[in-house]
């Protein structure tokens, strides 16, 4: 079954190419589509609308890969749930479900970890594995939307690009993957549902801004300062703070849409009145809102959580100083929602086994 070719993640007219040789008619595409993206299909024989004999052809030639679920946590309050799916060659990635007063909202990763350094982050811990497919990535989606509807006609809503990886560092088939999401014999998920974050890959923001999809641009920029941010975030030495901030400030201009600059607080190192002045001045008249979250501690790293009077404190500074601010309301602490924490956690328990 793995030999054959995986058509899960396939556009209508990539399924209509592949079925030329079959002498198949162009519209039956959009029935195997939607058999896989809309009605939970695993393989050819659900699809009823088929032909039987075109049913066991498919069959022979193709196969529809969709992940395993190796391991999923449900946090207490029952909102959030995790889980670790594993693709075809054993790769394995982590997606999250967030059930939202006003919808469910999915995180997807865009690549299996990831090697952008960044100290806080527990992605990046054992570095990157691959790229993940555009295939890849609506799988993710489609899982998580399969179970919602078994659940109780649930659906996803919105998507937030923020798991492991860089979305930017996988620029053309996390595009194709949001064009295909976006299709009405997939999800329909309104572009303006869906936010893509980055650590700042300052050329393919300006890519973005011209793609014509108005989504949601967040940027992590946690430091006000290229020295502070660089010993932070690595990649602000290739691209530099006020080269983001360009970029950024371009992408609101460009789209109309608002741009959220995720600011990380850890005590102590950047959520001090220094760095608070720093952050109002850099970020002043743009079209921007800030939003604060407050470290959640990864083993592997040192850094510590700040003491709620001191996030308080931060918070009513940049609303004084005419700042659009949120604290982010954290969701799933209990069950190591934080990006890469169970991946890394199973990443261990394979090397204590081949120990």
């Amino acid at each position: 079954m793995e030999k054959l070719p995986n058509i899960f993640g396939c556009t209508t007219e990539e399924l209509q190419e592949l079925l030329v040789p079959y002498k198949v008619p162009k519209y039956r595409a959009k029935q195997i589509a939607e058999w896989m993206y809309q009605k939970g299909a695993h393989d050819f024989g659900a699809m009823t609308n088929l032909p039987k004999q075109l049913r066991a052809e498919l069959s022979e030639h193709f196969a529809i890969h969709q992940p395993v679920c190796q391991d999923r946590l449900d946090s207490a309050d029952g909102k959030t749930s995790k889980f670790l799916l594993a693709f075809a060659d054993g790769t394995a990635v982590e997606s999250v479900l967030m059930r939202q007063p006003y919808g469910n909202s999915i995180c997807v990763s865009t690549q299996a970890g990831c090697n952008m350094g960044c100290a806080f982050c527990a992605s990046t811990v054992h570095g990157m594995a691959r790229d993940l497919t555009k295939g890849e990535m609506l799988a993710q989606a489609i899982y998580i939307n399969d179970m919602l509807r078994a659940e109780d006609g649930g659906k996803v809503d919105m998507m937030v690009l923020m798991g492991s990886g860089e979305p930017l560092m996988n620029y053309d088939n996390v595009i194709a993957f949001l064009h295909l999401i976006h299709e009405p014999y997939v999800l329909g998920m309104g572009y303006r549902n869906i936010t893509l974050s980055t650590s700042g890959i300052v050329p393919n923001i300006y890519l973005l801004a011209d793609e014509g999809m108005p989504i949601s641009l967040s940027v992590s920029l946690h430091a006000p300062n290229p020295e502070l941010r660089s010993q932070l975030m690595p990649i602000n030495r290739k691209y530099p703070l006020a080269d983001v901030v360009a970029a950024a400030q371009h992408y609101a201009e460009k789209t109309g849409r608002r741009v959220t600059y995720e600011y990380i607080l850890i005590d102590h190192m950047n959520d001090g009145e220094e760095q608070a002045r720093e952050l109002v001045q850099l970020l002043k008249g743009s079209l921007c809102s800030v939003n604060l979250i407050p470290i959640n501690p990864v083993k592997e790293r040192n850094l510590l959580r700040p003491s709620k009077a001191r996030i308080d404190w931060f918070e009513h500074f940049l609303q004084q100083h005419h700042v659009n601010v949120t604290v982010r309301r954290e969701m799933g602490t209990d069950i190591q929602a934080a990006c890469g924490q169970l991946r890394n956690k199973h990443w261990q328990e394979k090397k204590q086994d081949k120990a």
